[in-house]
């Protein structure tokens, strides 16, 4: 028997909870600027792009209304991005896995 595959909301809830407990989001360090010659892409600013995509989705979830595909694809690609970045700018993710 096949595995049910799950429907567009459930995948972006999933997508949402897996930010959070991944990336820094909330702490501290991650939204000061290291204003440092070595910094790759600003963590800060990416985290804050971050954080406003999220708010979005999770707004826009909440009134049930499921994102198309494209939307969720565009998502998980941004939050991707910003994980690799801040691992180029050597921030502690949180329970993260290689």
């Amino acid at each position: 028997m096949l595995a049910r595959k799950p429907d567009r909301l459930t995948t972006m809830h999933n997508i949402i909870e897996q930010v959070k407990l991944e990336l820094p989001l909330y702490e501290d360090e991650t939204f000061v600027c290291g204003t440092g010659t070595d910094c790759v892409g600003c963590p800060k600013k990416l985290m804050e792009l971050v954080d406003t995509e999220l708010s979005y989705w999770e707004h826009y979830i909440s009134d049930g209304t499921a994102p198309n595909f494209d939307d969720i694809r565009r998502f998980g690609k941004l939050c991707n991005n910003v994980r690799r970045a801040l691992v180029r700018n050597n921030v502690p993710l949180l329970n993260s896995t290689p």
